[in-house]
């Protein structure tokens, strides 16, 4: 299985470090977009909590991998 990776406010994405997840903290839209952009190779899920995917919008909606989820709010 590929990696798995969290990104959005601190608070929120933290705690999937205990499962093995990649925590990537993004807490502005800018942070938001660099972590995209550069997540690691052999990403296979991104979790996104809600006001990361409202800062990716378009371009989740163009994407097809990797397949991401976004946390209920």
């Amino acid at each position: 299985m590929g990696r798995v990776v969290a990104v959005g406010e601190r608070t929120r994405v933290a705690g999937f470090a205990l499962a093995g997840v990649t925590v990537v903290a993004a807490e502005e839209p800018d942070a938001v977009r660099e972590a995209w952009h550069a997540l690691p190779p052999g990403t296979a899920l991104v979790i996104l909590t809600p006001a990361a995917a409202d800062t990716l919008g378009q371009v989740l909606v163009e994407s097809t991998r990797p397949l991401t989820v976004v946390m209920p709010s």
